[in-house]
């Protein structure tokens, strides 16, 4: 039985959030290192050093605890996912290869609509309109994270440490 915090355990943390959603992308049942790549991937590195820091945090703090609540069992490599709790689901996004998401949706229809509340003039709809494709841009970022290309990040990093 899932308990009351299981919805909790489960948001609070992004990597648990990104190994449900791998496991229901594979009918619920995959081996560790999978995961681990897959969460690696999405975090948006995936060198051996990070994998390594993925696998430990799955195996010391994730795994256990999402045992602990009912939601996964862990046995010789494989996670089998038992139950997630229905509310769970509606906060998760799984967007299939050729669908779009709905952050983007909304941002899209906020386009639409700011594109129209400038041709009729309307400073409300203005107003409203740049606020909703905030809202969707920031949510579509946090799901996303939106990165910069690793090799960026170190010529960043290089030309701080040469000041």
């Amino acid at each position: 039985m899932v308990s009351s915090t299981s919805s909790s355990v489960i948001l609070g943390n992004k990597r648990r959030m990104l190994m449900i959603e791998f496991l229901q992308m594979k009918n619920g049942r995959a081996e560790l290192r999978d995961i681990v790549e897959y969460i690696a991937e999405k975090e948006g590195n995936t060198d051996r050093r990070h994998r390594k820091s993925v696998y430990v945090s799955l195996m010391q703090t994730h795994i256990p605890k999402l045992e602990r609540e009912g939601v996964v069992a862990f046995e010789r490599g494989v996670i089998t996912l038992l139950q997630v709790p229905d509310n769970v689901t509606l906060y998760m996004e799984v967007v299939q290869r050729n669908d779009i998401s709905w952050s983007t949706f909304y941002a899209g229809l906020s386009v639409i609509f700011l594109v129209t509340a400038l041709w009729f003039g309307n400073l409300l709809l203005v107003f409203a309109s740049v606020t909703y494709l905030i809202v969707a841009i920031l949510q579509h970022m946090k799901m996303y994270r939106v990165l910069q290309p690793r090799d960026s990040k170190k010529e960043d990093n290089s030309r701080r440490n040469e000041r």
